[in-house]
């Protein structure tokens, strides 16, 4: 998503804002809460430092993804379960049929069902 201010472009990630439409929060805020989760080690993979994912991934992940035109994915979704104890359905519309992955809290607690659509490039909240 781009938003143009006074000529200025500024690209925000469409998974935060999609968060955004479930909770009563901004989706930087957001973004910083789960920059915070994952720079503090919270766990996204169990049994599995969660500094060693993010070095998988590329150096300076977490610098990288405080930045609002670093897209977020399957490592903000998890941890975004883990912090709120949601769980995220991620509906695949860019295939025929539509697959759906299930994020859940690794704590099995579980406040609150959300459904997110994704394109391949773009995410979108499922307004149910």
């Amino acid at each position: 998503m781009i938003i143009i201010f006074k000529y200025i472009y500024i690209i925000m990630s469409c998974l935060f804002n999609s968060f955004s439409y479930f909770f009563d929060e901004k989706s930087t805020d957001i973004r910083n809460k789960i920059c915070d989760y994952l720079q503090n080690n919270g766990v996204v993979i169990e049994g599995l430092p969660t500094t060693d994912v993010l070095l998988m991934e590329t150096p300076n992940y977490i610098q990288n993804m405080r930045r609002t035109s670093t897209w977020g994915g399957a490592i903000e979704i998890q941890a975004a379960c883990n912090i709120w104890n949601i769980s995220v359905i991620v509906i695949n519309i860019r295939d025929t049929p539509n697959i759906s992955i299930e994020f859940l809290p690794i704590s099995k607690q579980i406040n609150k069902i959300i459904h997110i659509e994704w394109s391949g490039g773009h995410y979108e909240p499922k307004r149910l």
